[in-house]
């Protein structure tokens, strides 16, 4: 009976006694004395509960003081304010984990998105026996998967985090995941610093979790009053959080003693309760809690004990079980529903006609989602243009719109990476430079993000320089590992959409606005890490390297040549990382000088790619490339304007030959 009132309450015990027949023969003294009884068992329960809870959260204190001092740095007190919050959640039911599979897919997700407290993340898995007090040490020192901010080299994050203002963006990408394509029951959490939600992109990520009813992630803001150098913007003013974020429509509950073990517990259970949309408790907490001599205190941020401090705080912390420890809950044991059946078509039905290279994208997503059904589409609210919206009349329910939110859409695009799927993320070329922050993030969680950016260059025309991505090239190739390819028709960015999928890591694809024509045939292969010689002999004088729209300009600048029996190579370097050495180095080897020519500025781009690969050759190189301020106008005017039309190819072959 006492089982029952644990687990069920004692509302539940008195409807059994007072209906059961085999309770009909107790009197009321004894009733009262039963109900009596489980009242104090229930009680001594929680009474235990709560205080292995708070020998964990001194041994969790512990870990992070000895972890910091041995490291000589690390975010101490940032940690420190969040300890009782985690270990509520961590070892008090609420965060279900399966320890030994940390991918098992109906695991809870938690993100740290205020990086820096990773001293406390990793002594969370300490308290649960899954890092030696030994491997703590080694915090921060070369060579340790526990560095200063938390990486995947640590197999329990599920994110790289420490940039402010990105992990609750990722956790509405696990959240979407869970909730509308793999339809799990798990919930993911999100530990906020109060000052990083001063950045915009939380804004964004908030209104899209609310947007999208995301009743499976709880947001967590350890509301300590103090930044790097002082007072955050709302301070300890929890009213001013909850009201801003109950303007977005999310559910706030509001935890007045952050370091309050019952009451943190009770609102875990009615965040989980909470059924309608997305959740965020708001918690006031001290800076440097439970070391008396740093509560409170600004100028320790980032800052690490030593020598006496190191030993006062020790002293404060009193008598420590060193032995004790815990695991999260089991995740519930489910199977994976969500099956696709599709057939995957390889002939095309119609030739293919002269077009855009941005709507090849849109067609070319509908024609391999059946090859990959891990696939998933998002949009910046232009997929009218980028031609994402193919693929959304196709697949509604595999097709997310993320509005002009750029910076939450790389963030969500990252969680559905992580979940394994295969994301391809559209918006103009121009603003992906808003979300570089979350793009270069995304290579230290292993991003398998497949980017594309359209409108690109001064080829777009009429619609002006803010419009024109001409610095695009240059930001993803200083991603580690990524590809960053460029079709000139159709046909190439259909295949090369088929290898974005097919490539682990991140690929940018950049695509033109113009239509243009087919130059390739059917069965042409398109591997990432090569290019095409479209023209070529063996009286070449100069090898003409371009890709996308300036190709059509090298083949036109070839064809005027070739009637003053002046030959030119012309190649294709549609990738542009991984860039085809081999064929750049025999072009050095056979022509006199090699001109590059591309609709992007002159700095990162495809022309400084070929003097990277020809960097130990004594080629002669020239880049024709955008080095005015653009304006509007038309294509061929603007082409014109910034020197990359076909006239100065061919004027530039002439003063090189003469």
């Amino acid at each position: 009976m006492l089982v029952v009132v644990a687990k069920f309450g004692l509302s539940l015990l008195n409807f059994l006694l007072r209906n059961s027949p085999a309770c009909g023969g107790l009197k009321q003294s004894s009733f009262e004395n039963l109900i009596n009884l489980a009242q104090t068992e229930t009680i001594m329960n929680m009474n235990n509960r709560i205080l292995k809870l708070q020998n964990l959260a001194k041994l969790i204190r512990y870990y992070i003081l000895l972890a910091t001092t041995e490291a000589g740095s690390g975010h101490l007190t940032s940690s420190l304010s969040a300890v009782e919050l985690m270990t509520v959640l961590f070892f008090g039911g609420f965060f279900k984990f399966n320890l030994a599979k940390p991918e098992y897919f109906n695991n809870d997700r938690l993100i740290f998105s205020k990086g820096q407290a990773a001293p406390l993340l990793y002594s969370l898995y300490a308290a649960a026996g899954k890092i030696s007090q030994t491997e703590l040490l080694s915090l921060r020192k070369f060579g340790s998967r526990l560095e200063g901010h938390p990486t995947l080299n640590f197999p329990y994050a599920e994110a790289a985090t420490g940039s402010l203002g990105q992990g609750l963006a990722v956790g509405v990408g696990l959240a979407l995941n869970g909730k509308y394509l793999d339809k799990l029951p798990y919930t993911t959490f999100v530990l906020l610093g109060d000052s990083e939600m001063s950045e915009g992109s939380q804004w964004e990520a908030i209104q899209l979790a609310a947007h999208y009813k995301l009743n499976n992630l709880v947001g967590i803001i350890d509301v300590n009053r103090l930044g790097q150098r002082g007072e955050t913007m709302n301070g300890h003013n929890l009213l001013n959080y909850k009201k801003q974020l109950a303007a977005f429509g999310w559910k706030t509950i509001l935890i007045k003693n952050g370091h309050n073990l019952p009451e943190i517990i009770k609102a875990y259970r009615l965040a989980l309760k909470t059924k309608k949309g997305p959740v965020m408790i708001i918690a006031k907490t001290v800076k440097g809690q439970g070391i008396k001599f740093l509560e409170n205190k600004n100028g320790w941020h980032g800052k690490a004990l030593a020598g006496e401090d190191f030993k006062k705080a020790l002293s404060g912390l009193g008598q420590i079980n060193k032995s004790i420890r815990a695991q999260p809950a089991q995740p519930v044991a489910v199977l994976k529903t969500v099956k696709l059946n599709l057939k995957f078509k390889t002939a095309r039905e119609d030739k293919i006609k002269p077009q855009s290279t941005r709507k090849a994208y849109g067609q070319a997503l509908v024609k391999i989602f059946p090859k990959f059904p891990n696939m998933v589409v998002l949009d910046a609210e232009v997929s009218n243009s980028t031609y994402a919206e193919l693929f959304k009349e196709k697949y509604p329910e595999r097709f997310f719109e993320m509005y002009i939110a750029e910076q939450n859409m790389v963030g969500a695009a990252l969680g559905f990476s992580r979940r394994g799927k295969i994301p391809f993320v559209s918006t103009f070329a121009a603003f992906w430079t808003r979300a570089f922050d979350q793009i270069r993030m995304s290579q230290y969680s292993q991003g398998n993000i497949k980017f594309v950016g359209s409108h690109a260059g001064v080829s777009i025309g009429e619609d002006g320089a803010s419009q024109m991505g001409l610095e695009d090239l240059a930001m993803f190739r200083t991603l580690i590992g990524a590809a960053v390819l460029y079709p000139a028709d159709a046909l190439a960015c259909e295949k090369l959409v088929q290898e974005a999928a097919s490539y682990q890591g991140n690929v940018y694809l950049r695509t033109t606005r113009k239509d243009t024509a087919i130059i390739y045939q059917e069965n042409e292969a398109f591997p990432i890490g090569q290019s095409k010689i479209l023209k070529s002999s063996s009286q070449d004088k100069i090898a003409v390297i371009a890709a996308g729209i300036t190709l059509y300009e090298a083949l036109g600048a070839y064809e005027e040549l070739k009637k003053e029996n002046i030959l030119i190579r012309v190649i294709d370097l549609y990738s542009i990382k991984p860039v085809d050495e081999t064929t750049l180095l025999k072009a050095a080897a056979e022509t006199k000088a090699i001109i590059t020519v591309e609709d992007h500025f002159a700095q990162g781009g495809l022309g400084e790619a070929v003097k990277s690969a020809l960097a130990d050759k004594r080629a002669e190189i020239y880049s024709l490339a955008v080095r005015k301020i653009p304006k509007s106008g038309q294509s061929a005017e603007l082409l014109a304007y910034e020197e990359i039309s076909k006239d100065y190819i061919i004027k530039k072959v002439k003063e090189i030959l003469i």
